[in-house]
């Protein structure tokens, strides 16, 4: 992302005046879920309700200003001690609202901003979906917590590790066609979501087109005509139960990859570990440049 990107992403997410490392509040911006949000003062009391966002702030310096966190976060160890909130679309809002947040972060989808605003609160919804998104969010976040210059030295660092892997990536010359699983429905993602990017980045050649969507439902028969040379994300056995699968050219070749449990979590956040993601990926596609 060069910085005429990150430029125009910060005037779109925020606005501001003047240019410091340390935030001058109150603070207004336009929130995912496209609202004009307050921010009267520093956050000192942050409730998190995405596993991503909580480990973004850890990243950047907050992680003592969360005072809760959704079902899911469970990295750093630190946030595993935190109250539980319950999760996106079973939320605790009276636990909530019991820890006197002086701000929510939500997502856009699961409709926390209705009850946690009725109630008083501010609540910004903030929920990267695009490779891009991932480093323009983070450093909407820290503007928002008085943690920018953490928030871009993090961005940096993140850049700094997903190009030495891609310089081992990028000139390989067999990159195979690949359908990558996030759920047995199934679900897949498209080239411009921030996993499709990682999946391309690492050298594969995605068989989702744009046109479908960043996280499409996929229809199996499509999944069989594209016949890739490379599955990721179920194991063999349940590929291979599917109809029609055995005919798929990655069943035959034995390039059925089941994704660990760790890396899988990481693949899923858009958050401050999408480089170690990304080089789990590269390993289980070019295994031998990492030898």
């Amino acid at each position: 992302m060069n910085r005429t990107f990150l430029t125009a992403a910060l005037t779109g997410f925020l606005t501001l005046g003047g240019a410091s490392a340390s935030t001058t509040y109150p603070l207004t911006l336009k929130d995912d879920l496209g609202r004009t949000v307050t921010v009267k003062a520093e956050p000192k009391r942050i409730v998190s309700m995405l596993p991503s966002t909580s480990e973004t702030l850890c990243a950047i310096g907050a992680c003592e200003k969360l005072v809760g966190v959704d079902a899911y976060s469970d990295y750093p160890q630190q946030v595993t001690k935190l109250p539980k909130m319950g999760g996106l679309y079973d939320p605790n809002i009276e636990a909530i609202i019991a820890q006197k947040p002086d701000l929510v972060l939500v997502s856009q989808y699961g409709k926390l901003e209705g009850p946690l605003t009725q109630a008083g609160l501010t609540v910004v919804a903030v929920n990267p979906e695009t490779y891009d998104e991932v480093f323009s969010k983070t450093l909407t976040l820290g503007r928002v917590v008085n943690r920018e210059a953490q928030a871009r030295a993090l961005v940096t660092r993140m850049k700094s590790d997903i190009a030495r892997v891609e310089i081992l990536t990028r000139n390989v010359v067999r990159k195979p066609t690949a359908y990558l699983e996030i759920d047995p429905t199934p679900y897949s993602v498209g080239p411009n979501s921030f996993m499709g990017v990682l999946l391309t980045k690492a050298g594969a050649r995605n068989i989702i087109p744009a046109s479908m969507g960043d996280f499409p439902k996929v229809d199996p028969e499509f999944i069989v005509k594209a016949n890739p040379q490379l599955i990721l994300g179920v194991d063999a056995k349940t590929a291979g139960a599917r109809p029609g699968w055995n005919s798929i050219g990655a069943l035959k070749t034995g390039r059925v990859v089941s994704i660990p449990d760790e890396l899988n979590t990481m693949l899923g956040r858009p958050g401050p570990r999408l480089s170690l993601a990304l080089r789990g990926l590269a390993k289980l596609i070019h295994p031998e440049l990492f030898k």
